[in-house]
């Protein structure tokens, strides 16, 4: 069995045939999801997939792209949106300092609101950083000497500091398609030194299909391609780094249960 830790099931590209998408990550070995809020204005939508299959969990959170959109969120308001029984996330959330479409500001307050939450709901942080490593380790350590929250890097594409800075908070690392990348040899060597143990994997499906299906629109069952690759990685089987990437999802998201029979 397999969890993809991160999909974005309310994309647009699925509007057509969200039904055999997920048919096909059953049929692939994919027995849980765990879909991303982007923006709050997605939230309805979001509900009614997870509330189609017990094992699609959901986040609250605004991602750094529409923080401009969001630049008096509260943790308050996230508190209150995670006490529904699916939510077992806080994100994604974040810096990109490579695209920018928020201003930096903006972005550094409505990340501050997400950490609170996290801290206040005792749920996972689910973090996406681009070009912005050392504010963000920098972010990380100052807020966790206020107050505990457990950090996951999400599609994680940074240096080894960050990535080190967060295991030592007690995070985890996730790692997409991006492994697959032949340019991609920095990543696999974050992965390679990643203790196992810290590890989970994602497809963030539509985006950043693996190879052998780059180009194409992701979707969860490629997230099969992303394990084979860990596992190459880490000179293990398809299977073991299944088992273990699924205990540790479910170790990092504890809200989550195990996945459930589906009519």
């Amino acid at each position: 069995m397999f969890v993809d830790s991160h999909v974005n099931l309310h994309s647009e590209k699925y509007a057509e045939d969200l039904d055999a998408v997920m048919a096909r990550a059953r049929e692939a070995g994919v027995g849980t999801m765990l879909t991303i809020s982007d923006q709050l204005s997605s939230t309805e939508a979001i509900k009614e997939i997870a509330a189609r299959d017990p094992n699609i969990w959901r986040s609250v959170g605004v991602h750094p792209h529409h923080a401009k959109d969001y630049a008096d969120l509260s943790a308050e308001t996230l508190v209150d949106m995670a006490a529904d029984d699916d939510v077992v996330g806080i994100g994604e959330c974040g810096l990109d300092f490579y695209y920018e479409y928020s201003d930096r500001e903006a972005q550094e307050a409505v990340f501050r609101a997400h950490i609170a939450a996290a801290q206040k709901t005792r749920l996972p942080l689910i973090i996406h950083t681009r070009d912005a490593d050392d504010l963000m380790r920098a972010k990380l350590e100052e807020a966790h000497g206020e107050g505990g929250f457990v950090p996951l890097l999400h599609c994680y594409t940074g240096g080894p500091a960050l990535a080190e800075a967060a295991l030592g908070l007690g995070g985890y690392v996730s790692f997409s398609g991006i492994i697959t990348f032949k340019n991609a040899s920095d990543v696999r060597a974050v992965a390679e030194t990643t203790p196992l143990e810290r590890i989970i994997i994602e497809t963030d499906c539509p985006y950043l299909a693996p190879v052998p299906k780059r180009g194409r629109r992701n979707e969860p069952a490629y997230v099969v391609h992303v394990a084979e690759k860990l596992a190459e990685i880490k000179g293990m089987s398809v299977e073991e780094i299944a088992a273990v990437t699924t205990d540790n999802f479910f170790r990092l998201f504890s809200k989550a249960r195990a996945p459930q029979e589906v009519s």
